[in-house]
C-alpha cells in the first residue's frame, strides 16, 4: 500500500506530496514540528506534544493552522490511511507561503500544515536497548533557543552524521564548561552510582521532550530519585548508567561515551526497567482504525 500525506487541507499519495517553493519552512526554517510515537494503534501523549506544538508556534508568532480537535482528526486520519499500528506521526507547520523576504510577510499568509506517518520496527528498538548503543560529544554548535521545536536541525544533522561515521547511535552536545546539554535528537540522562536518576532541568537550553517527561512521571511512580540538573562528560563517563530518551526511540541504554564503558559496558538495570514501564505512565489515544478502502 502506498503512503499518504496530509498536505494543506488535502490527502496526496506519499510520492506526489508538495509544497510551494516559496514556503517559508523550505526558505527560511521559518516553522515548526512534533513527532508523535504511534504505539498498538494509538497515538501517545497527545495532549503534551500539541502542548508543547502551542509553545512553539507562540514563540515564534506563527498562527495555529487549525483548532486541536481538527489537527487531532487530521493526525489519527493519516494514521489510519497509512495502516501504522507501531510508529510515528510527524506534523510540521510553517508560517505558509509569502515573496521571499526575512520580515514576516504583511498581510500574513495561512499556516502551511504538513503531516505524515510511518512504521517502525519495535523488534529493531528493542534489539538496541537489549544491547546498548553508543554516543559521542560534540561541542554545542546550535542556536539559543532549542527549546524550540522548529525545523533549523542543519546543527543537528551535522552532528547525528559525525556520530553515524563514529559507528555511534547519537551525539552529545556539550556546552563550553563541558556539561552535557542533550542529544541531536534525544534528551540524555545518566544514574549516579548511589541511584540518583540525573537530566539536565528544562531550560532554554534543551527540548522539553515529552518522552522525558514521562520518563521523569515513572520515576517518580518507581520511587525512584529524579536530579533535574546538568552533569559533565567526565561525570557521565564515570556513572552507573547512561541512557537517551525521545518519541522514536523511548528509552535506549547508552553503554559507550567517545569510545569509553559506561560501567560494565552493559545496559543498566535503571534504564532497562525504565524503557519496560514507560507506557504506564503515558497517555493513550483511542485505537485509530485503518479504512477498508
Amino acid at each position: 500500500m502506498s503512503r499518504i500525506a496530509y498536505v494543506n487541507g488535502r490527502y496526496v499519495p506519499h510520492g506526489s506530496a508538495m509544497v510551494h517553493v516559496e514556503d517559508r519552512a523550505y526558505q527560511f526554517a521559518d516553522g515548526v514540528y512534533e513527532v508523535c510515537e504511534v504505539f498498538g494503534g494509538r497515538l501517545v501523549d497527545e495532549t503534551r506534544h500539541l502542548d508543547r506544538l502551542d509553545r512553539s508556534l507562540r514563540e515564534l508568532r506563527i498562527p495555529a493552522p487549525m483548532d486541536r480537535r481538527a489537527l487531532l482528526t487530521v493526525m489519527r486520519e493519516t494514521v489510519a490511511r497509512n495502516r501504522v499500528r507501531d510508529g510515528l506521526v510527524y506534523l510540521q507547520v510553517s508560517r505558509g507561503v509569502a515573496r521571499r523576504d526575512h520580515p514576516f510577510p504583511d498581510p500574513p499568509p495561512a499556516p502551511a500544515l504538513v503531516v505524515t506517518a510511518k512504521s517502525l520496527s519495535a523488534a529493531a528498538g528493542d534489539k538496541a536497548a537489549a544491547s546498548g548503543v553508543s554516543v559521542i560529544t560534540v561541542p554545542e554548535t546550535r542556536w539559543a533557543r532549542p527549546d524550540i521545536k522548529s525545523v533549523s536541525l542543519l546543527p543537528n544533522v551535522l552532528a547525528k552524521q559525525q556520530a553515524k561515521e563514529a559507528g555511534a547511535r547519537e551525539a552529545w552536545f556539550v556546552d563550553p564548561e563541558g556539561r552535557v546539554l542533550e542529544g541531536s535528537s534525544t534528551n540524555a540522562w545518566i544514574v549516579t552510582h548511589d541511584g540518583k536518576v540525573v537530566t539536565r532541568q528544562a531550560d532554554t537550553h534543551i527540548l522539553r521532550g515529552v518522552t522525558r517527561a514521562a520518563v521523569s512521571d515513572l520515576i517518580g511512580r518507581r520511587n525512584l530519585t529524579l536530579e533535574e540538573r546538568a552533569f559533565t562528560v567526565e561525570e557521565a563517563k564515570a556513572a552507573a548508567e547512561a541512557f537517551i530518551t525521545s518519541a522514536s526511540s523511548l528509552v535506549i541504554p547508552v553503554v559507550r561515551i567517545d569510545g569509553a564503558p559506561v560501567a560494565d559496558g552493559q545496559p543498566g538495570p535503571v534504564a532497562t526497567a525504565l524503557r519496560k514501564g514507560i507506557h504506564d505512565v503515558t497517555e493513550m489515544s483511542h485505537v485509530v482504525t485503518p479504512p477498508f478502502v
